[in-house]
């Protein structure tokens, strides 16, 4: 089978190719096409997975290229972690909303509605193309915002695109192993939308045991997500939120934070990263070390703002485990490709699953995976505080994806001023004065 990985100098790529290099099953993936628009970046992730691969002998082929409709020719699958703008976009977003006093975060609020308005029409040109070389092959969605971007494509592409996070699998591995339980044998009931989610309950022979966590103070207080929160607020929902959830939950603690700090988390890994591709630019760097060091400060850094507003210290080294991404790719790949059946949390479109929402809203919850694809399961409805969220999200989403379509700047100003993390339509016109002013891939956005 051929993967093709869009976005392929981006930095992540050897986790993906790394989970590959461990699958020797028959109707594996033999070949890797890298597509990125950047070569500099394709030929240093290029070099780091040559390391990865030595003394591998069944390792998948890899080639590289910046010509689109060539990656896609003849994939059967297509991973897309694409980013408009790169991270010096990111770092924008983050400053510009920042300037404001609102969330800039890259997939929440202010930020995250910049982002997807750079990155809509970009994924729909990606989903054309896979639609009209590559008809047969599934899309596989990273691309933040990974629910909002997935929808723009499912337009294209229907079911055969599917959105995956991180999120919410390291959530249901954090609570199932702090239960004394084997994550693979829980089953997580978790519902929402891509970084908007909920784990409300979690199986294990049958029966529910996030009561019990709830009722255990020590144990509440033990993980990543309950010192974020803390364990008193956790109780009073019933449920454990989604790390992102934080930014709303605790919104104006998270802006004065990420005001307060150095720099954002856009300029750190555009700073941090910028160093790793220089330092690849030398030859006689050795790649795949380069590259884990990297790696392993990136994860420790991770949300750190978000620790600092909470009172909490360092990340604990358990906590410094993804949910794995691609490991939640590779398993979706083998369901699809050789009917391995099995459940995932992914994105996928609604149906019939959340009352609150159309059938076409790509929503985040639990889903049975094989030769057919994702469909999702059956979940209880939301309670009124999720839905007002749930709802409200969706409707920004839906302006985004409308001002991508039609170029009307009013669009996207109701798109900012719509979100709950942005307080003023004052402020959501001169967000998008300012962002159409920095960024070229906004200047669609007519007058």
């Amino acid at each position: 089978m051929k993967l093709t990985i869009l976005g392929g100098g981006g930095f992540r790529v050897p986790l993906v190719y790394g989970a590959l290099l461990g699958d020797h099953a028959e109707g594996r993936v033999t070949r890797v096409t890298l597509h990125d628009l950047d070569a500099g970046r394709l030929s240093a992730v290029a070099r780091v997975l040559a390391d990865q691969a030595e003394g591998v002998p069944d390792a998948p082929e890899v080639t590289a290229t910046t010509d689109l409709d060539e990656a896609l020719r003849g994939a059967d699958f297509v991973f897309s972690a694409i980013r408009v703008g790169g991270l010096e976009g990111r770092a924008a977003d983050e400053r510009i909303a920042l300037a404001e006093g609102v969330l800039g975060q890259e997939t929440v609020g202010a930020g995250g509605i910049a982002y997807g308005l750079r990155t809509v029409p970009v994924a729909t040109h990606i989903a054309r193309r896979v639609a009209a070389l590559a008809p047969d092959a599934w899309v596989i969605n990273f691309t933040n915002p990974a629910g909002l971007v997935t929808e723009a494509m499912s337009r294209v592409l229907g079911d055969r695109v599917v959105g995956i996070c991180d999120s919410p699998v390291g959530l249901g591995r954090r609570v199932t192993r702090l239960l004394g339980a084997d994550p693979d044998e829980a089953w997580i009931d978790y519902v929402g939308l891509n970084h908007l989610g909920w784990l409300r309950g979690l199986r294990i022979g049958g029966r529910d045991e996030l009561p019990r966590l709830l009722a255990d103070e020590e144990a509440l207080g033990s993980f990543e997500e309950g010192r974020l929160f803390g364990p008193e607020w956790l109780r009073s929902l019933g449920a454990i939120p989604n790390e992102y959830l934080h930014y709303y939950y605790f919104n104006r603690e998270a802006v004065h934070a990420y005001r307060t700090a150095g720099r954002t988390r856009g300029a750190y890994l555009r700073d941090q990263q910028g160093a790793f591709y220089e330092e690849m630019g030398k030859p006689d760097t050795p790649a795949l070390a380069a590259w884990r060091r990297t790696l392993a400060d990136r994860e420790a850094t991770y949300m750190a703002a978000n620790r600092e507003a909470a009172g909490v210290g360092e990340r604990d080294e358990e906590d410094l485990e993804s949910g794995g991404y691609e490991k939640v790719a590779l398993a979706l790949m083998r369901a699809v490709a050789r009917d391995e059946r099995t459940t995932l949390i992914l994105d996928v479109r609604n149906g019939t699953t959340l009352s609150v929402l159309d059938a076409d809203a790509v929503i985040e919850v639990p889903c049975l995976v094989d030769a057919n694809g994702a469909r999702p399961v059956a979940v209880a409805p939301l309670p009124y505080h999720a839905v007002g969220l749930v709802t409200a999200v969706k409707a920004v989403e839906r302006e985004v994806l409308a001002a991508a379509e039609s170029g009307s700047r009013e669009t996207a100003v109701k798109a900012f001023a719509l979100h709950p993390l942005v307080d003023s339509v004052a402020v959501a016109r001169r967000l998008v004065e300012a962002y159409a002013a920095e960024h070229p891939g906004l200047a669609y956005l007519r007058r």
